[in-house]
């Protein structure tokens, strides 16, 4: 890794992460008329169909021993698609992204059970202290919204079991064949989903018919989600994870502005309190494994 690739990789991590709360600002947009589980629905629609002509790029078979993980993939990004929508129809942008962020957390938490990673008293007590920050933001929101606060927690944990597979796959697999198969599996549980939710009536996934504007905020949402992922996919090839994982936390900066510009929302002293706890116990993890990491090499 040269200066020159550290430098890209950081600068098209920055601009994933200022575009990604334009995903959350439209699928906010339209919860007053379409439901979370269709907007879920629609991001994996249009995300296939953006990636379709960069499938000629990959290489190796695509009917595997290790499908089934791809399918168990596609359904945890699902899931925890349609927890975080559902969770904005509730929250502030800023305020869902921030209780989200406890994902990282979680992550080492999980490699440690599911993977027999060895997490240390130092990574144990951020992640702790990190949890500590989520709970400051649920608490009062908790009071003013309910259960639905916890919608973000978990779209997390499903992210999180998506990360660890993506650890697993992404060693054999193509990067652009994962993330297609991730949207048509994604799409596969989701059009179930609607299936089911239309004919029994389950509001967060019942299906109706958009408008040409509606459609056309659906389909920009998902052309923001395939261009933001690629954009990080490929700074992750330059640079390592130790280096980028700080950055995702530039997502807050974004969100907060949209939040502010189109739904007048702005976090309060106390989440601000709670932001700052969440990115500092996430940067030091980082940074703590990034040291681990390099030491096993020495």
């Amino acid at each position: 890794m040269t200066q020159n690739d550290s430098a890209k990789a950081m600068l098209m991590m920055i601009v994933a992460m200022l575009f990604l709360p334009g995903i959350d600002t439209i699928a906010k947009w339209l919860s007053g008329s379409i439901a979370a589980g269709q907007v879920t629905w629609s991001r994996f629609f249009f995300q296939i169909l953006f990636m379709a002509p960069l499938l000629l790029r990959t290489r190796g078979p695509w009917l595997t021993s290790l499908l089934y993980l791809h399918a168990l993939r596609g359904a945890f990004i699902a899931f925890a698609t349609l927890f975080f929508f559902s969770g904005l129809k509730y929250l502030p942008i800023a305020d869902a992204i921030s209780i989200f962020f406890i994902e990282p957390l979680l992550v080492t938490l999980m490699s440690a059970v599911f993977l027999g990673e060895k997490v240390g008293w130092r990574r144990f007590c951020a992640i702790s202290i990190g949890l500590l920050g989520a709970l400051i933001i649920i608490r009062p929101s908790f009071a003013e919204v309910g259960w639905p606060v916890l919608l973000p927690v978990g779209a997390a944990v499903c992210f999180s079991f998506y990360i660890l597979l993506t650890r697993k796959l992404v060693q054999t697999e193509d990067p652009i064949r994962l993330q297609f198969l991730a949207g048509i599996f994604g799409f596969i549980v989701m059009s179930m989903a609607l299936i089911y939710g239309t004919e029994y009536q389950v509001q967060v996934i019942t299906a109706v018919w958009p408008s040409t504007f509606e459609w056309l905020l659906l389909g920009g949402l998902g052309l923001i989600a395939t261009v933001a992922h690629l954009l990080v996919a490929n700074a992750f090839r330059l640079a390592s994870v130790g280096t980028l994982a700080p950055f995702q936390y530039v997502e807050i900066i974004g969100a907060t502005f949209l939040g502010y510009v189109f739904f007048d929302d702005f976090p309060d002293t106390i989440t601000w309190l709670g932001i700052s706890i969440i990115i500092s116990s996430g940067i030091y993890v980082f940074r703590r494994e990034s040291f681990l990491a390099e030491e096993k090499k020495v």
